[in-house]
């Protein structure tokens, strides 16, 4: 049996910044300027050592204290607003550095941006739209890395091939004069449940909290199941007969929950075409290996591959056993598969 915690102990590093951070981002700015009041974006641009939050970790600050977003576990906030007030008088950017050692219990140095934000309507669109319709797309910041300093510093958007800057007062440098960081914002997680029942509510909801695109695919047109599903973005009604997962892209997992084998296995063989990266299915190991032997009696000339991108039992063995616990324990699987990046590996087989 192949699981990812099989005779291993993993650690799993997250990505810096997700899209829909930024998303909330951008409402939270529009949000300000409909009520006149302005806006800086902070932005952490430098990063030597370790930190609560990873190098590319944005949030945004209003001239009247309220926040989106966080640099850190809430330890430099109050004084990235006080470092802001500069900004918001003279409209120009500013670089400040933390000694996590001493002010963050962390083991990094921080160089964080400060800027004036401000975007038109059609910005806002462009970038929204983008996440929406989950484009991966980059921002590049410009900055220097010292204690405190203002000048010219600021961030670049690019969708699409067009240009954005956060804010009209920022001119592209040299770019042989400042530090650069590059970003790539991908789209969310986006999390397909096939299935109604109680665990796939439980499911729905946790991955919705961290916001992850969710979509529920259920083959029962039980009118309750909008109700139940109300943090889902998406509730399909497709029977296996007739579903399309050209939705899925890069960044799809699907978790099957249908708690039906024969339904699972029908909707595992549209899934063999482009398979997603994880496919969770409910169940014991020795369903599994049905179902895998299934879809090679009936589809023999299947790429071997696609047996990798299952996972079954569904969820790390952390010994949950109620539907909530359960939901963590795939969440948390299905994020260690998705970060694909940065594993540590521990072999603890001699444990026990």
């Amino acid at each position: 049996m192949r699981n990812l915690f099989s005779g291993l102990l993993k650690l799993i590093i997250y990505d810096p910044m997700k899209s829909f951070e930024l998303k909330n981002i951008i409402n939270f700015y529009q949000d300000s300027e409909n009520k006149g009041v302005k806006t800086v974006l902070v932005s952490l641009v430098g990063l030597d050592g370790s930190s609560y939050r990873k190098q590319g970790v944005r949030m945004a600050i209003a001239q009247d204290g309220t926040m989106m977003g966080a640099i850190s576990g809430g330890c430099v906030e109050k004084q990235l607003y006080r470092s802001a007030l500069s900004v918001f008088d003279k409209n120009v950017s500013k670089v400040i550095s933390y000694d996590g050692r001493y002010k963050l219990g962390c083991e990094g140095f921080l160089y964080i941006l400060i800027e004036p934000f401000h975007l038109d309507k059609n910005d806002c669109l462009l970038i929204l739209n983008a996440i929406e319709k989950r484009e991966s797309f980059e921002i590049v910041s410009f900055y220097r890395k010292m204690d405190e300093i203002e000048g010219d510093f600021g961030s670049l958007f690019y969708i699409n091939g067009i240009k954005i800057s956060t804010n009209q007062y920022f001119v592209l440098p040299e770019e042989n004069h400042f530090e650069k960081f590059n970003q790539t914002i991908n789209p969310d997680i986006q999390l397909v449940i096939v299935g109604s029942e109680h665990d796939a509510i439980k499911l729905c909801r946790a991955a919705s909290f961290l916001g992850w695109n969710v979509i529920v695919i259920t083959s029962s047109k039980n009118t309750e199941n909008r109700i139940n599903f109300l943090d889902a973005k998406t509730v399909k009604f497709e029977p296996p007969e007739t579903i399309n997962f050209n939705f899925i892209d890069l960044f799809t997992s699907v978790v099957l929950m249908t708690h039906s084998f024969s339904q699972d296995f029908q909707y595992l063989l549209k899934l063999v075409p482009a398979p997603p990266k994880y496919i969770g299915i409910i169940g014991s190991t020795k369903r599994k290996m049905q179902l895998e032997n299934k879809i090679l009696d009936f589809l023999p000339n299947a790429e071997l591959s696609f047996l990798d991108c299952i996972y079954s039992p569904a969820g790390l063995p952390i010994g949950a056993e109620t539907p909530e616990e359960i939901a963590i324990s795939i969440i948390a699987e299905i994020t260690s598969i998705m970060s694909n990046k940065g594993l540590v590996t521990l072999d603890t087989s001699f444990v026990g």
